[in-house]
């Protein structure tokens, strides 16, 4: 497994607590990234920041739907730390319904975690990264954004929301040393499962050509070799990780 050095840099990482965002804490450190863990379930950061125990993590209770929350944690973060890298990785599925059956109140929850939470993360913290001219934005979208999934049309519709985003956000910021891009996983082994119907998760897993659900650390590699150094040209792109099933 390859290692990237992530020495001296520091790390946001939303919806840190579990799942995806734990594991890519996880090799973050293995890495030498000092990491902040972003959740808005307090215990689970405690669980978390006890299971790692390491010096190098600590944590924010945070709701990233909340624009004010966000914009002052990362003013707290700032002025004792520079901010290297985000991954933009809370999100919920929530239920399934078709479209014209779906709770607005719910639809409207999960565009605000997961697309408008994007935004605001990164409307807080670009300005750091532009004014240091350094900075990797991974933002964890979802094969669901780019081929759409029945009966998940709001979580459907909120990350192909953020895949543009990724893209328009990239080309801003091109000029300087700042790479921002997006993972399309399929579906993985993490409690976001839990959320869906068993229909549901087994019509996604009959959509994959490799027969099987995507390990979290699968995802976390790729995200690591994308919020380093090494990654020097890519931005504004989109990293399949679908096991085959997206055909773009």
């Amino acid at each position: 497994m390859n290692k990237f050095d992530l020495k001296n840099k520091t790390a946001i990482i939303t919806g840190g607590a579990q799942g995806f965002g734990l594991d890519i804490a996880k090799k973050f450190l293995d890495y030498g990234a000092s990491i902040r863990l972003w959740d808005i379930d307090e215990s689970e950061l405690k669980k978390a920041k006890n299971e790692i125990n390491n010096p190098d993590l600590e944590y924010d209770v945070v709701d990233v739907a909340d624009n004010k929350f966000v914009s002052s944690t990362v003013d707290k973060i700032s002025k004792n730390s520079k901010i290297d890298i985000l991954i933009n990785n809370a999100g919920i599925t929530g239920s399934t319904a078709e479209l014209w059956n779906y709770n607005i109140d719910e639809w409207k929850k999960i565009v605000d975690i997961n697309l408008h939470g994007t935004f605001y993360c990164c409307k807080a913290v670009v300005p750091i990264m532009i004014k240091n001219n350094y900075g990797r934005i991974v933002n964890i979208a979802s094969v669901s954004g780019k081929d759409g999934n029945a009966n998940a049309s709001a979580y459907s519709s909120a990350k192909a929301g953020v895949i543009g985003l990724t893209k328009s956000l990239g080309k801003e910021l091109a000029q300087y040393n700042i790479a921002v891009n997006a993972v399309t996983p399929a579906g993985a082994k993490t409690r976001i499962l839990n959320q869906m119907s068993k229909e549901h998760v087994q019509r996604m897993l009959s959509k994959v050509p490799r027969g099987r659900f995507l390990e979290v650390e699968e995802l976390s590699s790729l995200v690591s070799w994308l919020s380093s150094e090494e990654n020097s040209f890519s931005t504004a792109a989109v990293f399949d990780i679908s096991g085959g099933r997206s055909t773009y």
